[in-house]
């Protein structure tokens, strides 16, 4: 093949009409979702803490036929119990139907949401008009993704909750695209969301104030959005150390408060990894500066004992992520629908960081997992944005 017609061959696959795209695009789910699934079975299933109170509790329910309000009478966690019925529910159901091999039940579950998060990204990408080339572009980051490869083999409720989320933003991109909500479709989620884990807050929350700028026809300009971000992301540690003095005062004597505030008082940022702490803060500005580091460590791609080749792959993803960023908030003031999309996942983003930043940020990050994925979104679509002006400028 000589240089023009390789020429040719690349305008023809990049184009928006490419036959073979969907083809492509397929393909590049299936060896994305093979890659994982293969890496995640080869080695074996994960049972941490909570693996076993999930255990524990659907051996519980199952013993009461599945009477749910004796189930939740038992109020002796740390949050309600109704607040992880769905991965009770899926270990219950793994275990009277797999016995003894409940757990790789359970586990090739977690895969088969997987399946379903790496279709959604897809359609929600297609739905905004992102050529299929350009998504299946998207596959092998998705298919290296550190959380992909780490979480579904845990018998956890991350890769459950991870897939509700981007089922959430599936409908909400098919709502924005329709003019029109699915609110049916809509509710289900969120209500799926809440009953999987206690930090479903933030999602809900996000969910409603992207309502809200909906609802007042807020200008979602790129450079307006990503400003408004960085006024969030510097404001928000203030506000926190402010609720920090208000807790401690009047608040004292709750137990769930007193863990918050003595975490803060210990100087800790990341839980049990002593060397990310700080020293005890003795102002509000050390307050403020104790929450400041703890966002920063929620998106921060490294710490110490992390090895090589997670450090790297983790630092891939947050350049492509930042660079994406970068490339929309210069070139997207065009595109209405994709510019609300990405400030929906921005938002959620940002509450999530807050939320576990406020609370304490989990060793492992896994509260992280849930917006992985809506943050990689952003790749394909800034992608697009690229390619649009490429074309415009060669066919100007």
């Amino acid at each position: 093949m000589n240089k023009k017609n390789f020429k040719i061959f690349l305008e023809e696959i990049f184009s928006e009409n490419w036959k073979y795209g969907i083809t492509v695009l397929n393909l590049g789910i299936l060896i994305s979702f093979c890659l994982i699934s293969y890496y995640n079975l080869s080695k074996g299933v994960v049972m941490s803490p909570d693996s076993y109170s999930y255990s524990r509790w659907a051996d519980e329910l199952i013993k009461l036929n599945f009477n749910f309000i004796a189930f939740y009478k038992d109020g002796s966690f740390i949050a309600p119990k109704y607040l992880y019925t769905i991965p009770v529910i899926f270990v219950a159901f793994s275990k009277l139907f797999f016995g003894t091999g409940w757990q790789i039940a359970f586990m090739c579950l977690n895969l088969v949401f997987i399946l379903f998060s790496l279709i959604l990204f897809s359609k929600s990408l297609l739905l905004l008009k992102v050529r299929p080339f350009a998504i299946a572009f998207a596959m092998p980051i998705l298919a290296l993704s550190v959380d992909l490869l780490l979480w579904p083999k845990y018998i956890l409720t991350d890769t459950i909750f991870s897939c509700f989320v981007i089922f959430l933003i599936f409908f909400i991109i098919k709502s924005l695209v329709k003019n029109n909500f699915l609110f049916f479709y809509l509710s289900i989620f969120l209500l799926l969301i809440i009953f999987s884990r206690p930090s479903s807050m933030p999602y809900l929350s996000s969910v409603l104030v992207f309502f809200l700028f909906l609802r007042i026809k807020a200008i979602f300009n790129p450079k307006i959005i990503l400003l408004i971000f960085i006024l969030i992301f510097l404001l928000t540690p203030l506000i926190f150390s402010i609720l920090f003095h208000l807790m401690e005062f009047y608040l004292s004597g709750n137990p769930r408060v007193n863990y918050i505030v003595e975490a803060v008082k210990e100087g800790i940022v990341i839980r049990h990894r002593p060397h990310t702490y700080l020293d005890s803060p003795s102002s509000i500005l050390d307050v403020i500066i104790l929450y400041f580091v703890r966002l920063i460590y929620f998106f921060s791609p490294h710490t110490k004992n992390f090895s090589t080749i997670h450090t790297l792959l983790n630092s891939l993803q947050a350049v492509i992520i930042f660079f994406s960023i970068f490339i929309w908030s210069f070139m997207g003031s065009k595109y209405e629908l994709i510019n609300k999309t990405i400030a929906l996942i921005l938002l959620m983003s940002i509450f999530v960081a807050a939320f576990h930043s406020f609370l304490i940020i989990d060793y492992d990050w896994r509260f992280r997992f849930p917006i992985i994925m809506p943050l990689l979104l952003i790749f394909p679509l800034s992608f697009e944005i690229l390619l649009k002006k490429i074309y415009y400028k060669k066919n100007r």
